[in-house]
């Protein structure tokens, strides 16, 4: 009998103990021998079926030497980062879906888990239940990575299908996303993109072989999105995506940000709606490879963890390629980056030409939208100085 232990019973942890409990035969079956889920910690007792399991004394799951692996479902950074430490350090494997935590502090915990000669994996910490860090760093091991982005948060996502869909405002679709529990009560992580920011760092550190630290990553997300952009940008056969990036530079370096672009209509991404999840590799070798499904809720997001269990107890004796370099200086300014930008501005197709030259009009009545040639973020912001800007945003070439 192999038993593990949980941290948090929130969704992410109940869907864990589901998940044992329901594919019981299958775990049992891929493992050769029966998992079960041993202690829980929580801060609060629940009735239920797993009651007796819990226990809010840390020290019971440390302490206990039949507990081969903790599942971290937590959150958040400071108690989940203590726990996490203690585990690895009393030689048990760490699964978690913290974005946030392996974002900030994963290279140093990947590198205790070395020490120790255990696991912390985290493959749900990006996609939920789509697979990407295990394609991402095994099947995709024999090409260069040279970008990584994709559609890496459904709450935004379900809001700007549903701008397009109904013309809601806005305010509106994110109601809705929150009334169905695609959002929670407090959106700022997800409408700023903050959490698709952290996903992109972690695809990122794997990708490219070291850290890019979250705090030098520009995040924008979708909150001061106009419906306006969004119905121009349809028109013009193009559907506004928010996107995480990350990209190898030509000098060796990376980059990465978040932000809302527009996406030709005839790019696979672009038909990626409501809650689903996008991400796409361009290897060397491979070109573009892309992974597609529901990146969040209980039991994919559980899924996910639970493949980790049993890949972590079935690594002899760990991932060797899970990891990345603590050295951050190579990450460069997304600034430098070059693409086409779209404008929306309070003026003249003859402004628009003044600043930028060459432009493609999307749409005139009034106020005038369009689209520059390539060019790096640095010369737009400063061709773009004397115009009255009402919007801006990238172009996914």
């Amino acid at each position: 009998m192999i038993q593990i232990a949980i941290l948090g019973f929130g969704t992410v942890g109940t869907g864990v103990a589901k998940v044992v409990a329901e594919n019981a035969r299958q775990i049992e079956r891929k493992l050769g021998e029966p998992l079960q889920v041993k202690t829980i910690l929580v801060r609060h007792f629940k009735d239920g079926p797993f009651r007796q399991l819990m226990t809010d004394d840390f020290k019971r799951i440390e302490e206990d030497g039949d507990i081969r692996v903790v599942v971290e479902a937590i959150g958040g950074v400071e108690a989940a980062y203590e726990y996490t430490k203690r585990a690895l350090s009393a030689g048990k494997h760490v699964v978690t879906a913290n974005k946030q935590l392996v974002a900030e502090k994963g290279c140093e915990l990947l590198s205790l888990a070395k020490k120790k000669n255990v696991n912390y994996l985290f493959e749900a910490s990006v996609g939920g239940g789509i697979p990407i860090l295990h394609p991402l760093t095994q099947c995709m091991a024999a090409n260069r990575i040279d970008e990584v982005y994709g559609i890496l948060n459904g709450t935004t996502n379900y809001i700007l299908t549903r701008m397009v869909r109904t013309g809601a405002f806005f305010s509106d679709a994110l109601r809705e996303a929150q009334a169905k529990g695609y959002a929670e009560a407090d959106p700022t992580a997800d409408v700023e993109g903050i959490d698709a920011g952290r996903k992109i760092c972690i695809l990122a550190d794997l990708a490219f072989g070291h850290q890019v630290n979250p705090e030098n990553v520009p995040m924008e997300g979708v909150s001061r999105l106009s419906l306006r952009d969004v119905k121009v940008a349809q028109r013009a056969g193009y559907r506004v995506k928010l996107l995480g990036r990350a990209v190898r530079m030509p000098g060796g370096g990376c980059t990465a940000y978040v932000a809302p672009h527009l996406i030709p209509e005839e790019s696979p991404l672009a038909s990626v709606e409501d809650v689903f999840n996008a991400v796409m590799l361009r290897g060397n070798a491979t070109g573009e490879v892309m992974f597609y499904g529901r990146g969040a809720g209980e039991m994919p997001t559980a899924s996910a963890c639970v493949a980790d269990v049993m890949e972590a107890l079935q690594s002899s004796p760990r991932r060797e390629e899970i990891g990345w370099s603590a050295d951050d200086s190579g990450f460069e300014d997304p600034l430098e980056l070059q693409t086409r930008y779209y404008f929306r501005i309070e003026g003249s197709l003859t402004d628009a030409a003044m600043a930028f030259g060459q432009v493609e009009v999307l749409s005139e009545d009034g106020e005038t939208a369009f689209l520059t040639d390539l060019i790096t973020g640095r010369d737009a912001l400063r061709q773009s100085k004397s115009l009255n800007i009402l919007s801006c945003m990238r172009v996914l070439a």
